[in-house]
C-alpha cells in the first residue's frame, strides 16, 4: 500500500443543555464528546478509518492541556509527514515510522493506534475480506463471528436509578450491565445491593475509577471494604479499583478473592502485558484506540490465551471503535465479550425507560446504517476491512466545539 493522504478531522458532539452528575465531593459538568475521525488514502484511492476519542479512564487529553482538535493536527501534521509518499508492506511497520517523530510519547501511542486499524482496513479492502479473517490467519484461530455483548452504562445517579437501568439492560439481552459507582460509601452499598436483588440472569459489574481520581477520594480501607463487599454480592468484576500502575495495590485488594479488571489506562501494549503478568487481574482490558491498534493488543491477547486471565476490550466511543473492537474479539483466541457503551436515544433501543449515559448522537452517526445487534448479541460485519461505509456528512454536521468536553467541580472550592 503506498499511502497518498493522511488526515485527521476533530469532531464534536454537543450535549445541549450540558448534563450535571453529582459524585462524591462534587459536580461533574458533560458538555459534548469529541472525536478524530482518521483517514488514510492509497495511491489507487482506497480509504481507510478510524477513529481516536476519550481513550481511558485517565482522560490525559482533557486534564492536561491536549484536545481532540490538537490531536486531528497531529495525524495531519508529524503522522502525515512520517506515512505519506511511503509504501506500506506490513502494516506494524507504520509504527516504526511514526515512532522516529518528535512527539511525546503518548501521542505516539495514540497516532499508531489510530493508523494501524486505518491500514488494516485497507489491507482488508484490498483483498476483499474483512479484518478479522486476517487477523484469524495471524492467530492461527477459527472466527467467531457473534458475540455476548455487556452494557457499559450507569454515570453518577441514585441507586434506583442505576436499578431501574439495569433492568432495562437485562431485558435487551445483555451479557452483563457496567454502571460508574461513586455517589459515596453508603450510596454506592445500596446499589449493589438493589443491583444483586433485581439481576438474576444479567451479571453486573463496577467501573470504580472514580475511587481515586477524584479529589476527594475513598481511602485505602474504604476502597477495600467496598471491593469485599462487592465481590460477596456477585460482582462479575471491579474494575480499576486502584491507579492504573499500582500493581502492588491491585495485588493486595486480589488477595481478597476479588475478579479484578483493568488495563484500558495503561499506555502501552507491554504496560498492558505487565498489567496480566501481575495475576492480580481475572479481566484484561486493552483497546485497539489506544492500544497501538490490533498490532498492538496481539501481544496481550497471545499472553491471556490459555492462562486464567480473560482479554476483555475496553471500548467507550462510536459505533466504528466498536465495530473495529469486535473484529478483534471474532479472531482472539479465548476472547469472547464485547464492551458497548450505552448513550440516550440509541437507535437499536425501543424502551419507555431509556438506558443511556448522556446524548451522544456522533457515536451513532458516524457509519451508515446500524451494527447487527440482537438479544444483547453482535454479529460482526464480513464485508471488506471494518466491514461498514464511514458516514462523511459528519463532518459537516458535527463542527469541533473548543473547549473540554467533561470539568469536574469540587464542593470544597
Amino acid at each position: 500500500m503506498k499511502v497518498s493522504e493522511v488526515t485527521g478531522y476533530a469532531l464534536s458532539s454537543p450535549i445541549e443543555p450540558p448534563q450535571d452528575r453529582s459524585f462524591h465531593g462534587g459536580t461533574r459538568r458533560l458538555n459534548k464528546r469529541d472525536v478524530v475521525l482518521v483517514l488514510v488514502e492509497t495511491a489507487d484511492g482506497r480509504q481507510g478509518f478510524s477513529t481516536a476519542g476519550a481513550s481511558s479512564s485517565e482522560m490525559r487529553e482533557y486534564f492536561e492541556g491536549d484536545s481532540q482538535g490538537t490531536f486531528a493536527d497531529v495525524i495531519g501534521g508529524s503522522v502525515a509527514e512520517a506515512l505519506e509518499g511511503r509504501t506500506v508492506d506490513k502494516i506494524a511497520d507504520a509504527a516504526g515510522y511514526i515512532s522516529e517523530t518528535d512527539l511525546p510519547a503518548h501521542l505516539r501511542t495514540e497516532a499508531i493506534s489510530a493508523i494501524d486499524v486505518a491500514l488494516y482496513d485497507l489491507r482488508g479492502k484490498e483483498l476483499g475480506i474483512p479484518i478479522y479473517e486476517l487477523l484469524a490467519d495471524a492467530y492461527g484461530s477459527e472466527p467467531t463471528k457473534r458475540m455476548p455483548l455487556y452494557a457499559s452504562a450507569g454515570m453518577y445517579m441514585e441507586p434506583e436509578g442505576y436499578a431501574r437501568q439495569a433492568e432495562v439492560i437485562a431485558e435487551l439481552g445483555f451479557f452483563g450491565y457496567k454502571y460508574r459507582p461513586g455517589i459515596g460509601p453508603d450510596g454506592d452499598r445500596r446499589t449493589i445491593d438493589l443491583l444483586a436483588d433485581a439481576l438474576t440472569e444479567t451479571e453486573f459489574m463496577l467501573d470504580v475509577h472514580t475511587w481515586w481520581k477524584l479529589r476527594r477520594s475513598y481511602g485505602d480501607d474504604t476502597v477495600r471494604e467496598l471491593v469485599e463487599y462487592a465481590t460477596e454480592a456477585g460482582a462479575y468484576w471491579i474494575e480499576e479499583p486502584v491507579k492504573p500502575n499500582d500493581h502492588e495495590g491491585y495485588a493486595t485488594l486480589a488477595e481478597t478473592g476479588a475478579p479484578l479488571a483493568g488495563g484500558e489506562s495503561k499506555d502501552s501494549p507491554n504496560s498492558l502485558v505487565e498489567l496480566g503478568k501481575t495475576g492480580a487481574v481475572e479481566f484484561l482490558q486493552g483497546d485497539v484506540r489506544h492500544h497501538e491498534g490490533f498490532t498492538g493488543c496481539e501481544p496481550a491477547v497471545q499472553y491471556c490465551h490459555g492462562r486464567d486471565v480473560e482479554f476483555v476490550p475496553h471500548n467507550f466511543g462510536t459505533w466504528l471503535g466498536l465495530l473495529a473492537n469486535a473484529h478483534l474479539v471474532a479472531a482472539a483466541p479465548g476472547t469472547r465479550l464485547l464492551e458497548y457503551p450505552v448513550f440516550e436515544d440509541d437507535p437499536l433501543f425501543d424502551e419507555p425507560t431509556d438506558p443511556g449515559m448522556y446524548p451522544f448522537d456522533l457515536a451513532f452517526d458516524i457509519i451508515e446504517g446500524e451494527p447487527a445487534v440482537e438479544d444483547g448479541r453482535l454479529t460482526v460485519p464480513d464485508g471488506p476491512g471494518l466491514g461498514v461505509d464511514v458516514n462523511l456528512d459528519v463532518l459537516e454536521e458535527y463542527a469541533f466545539v473548543d473547549g473540554p468536553w467533561t470539568e469536574f467541580h469540587y464542593d470544597d472550592e
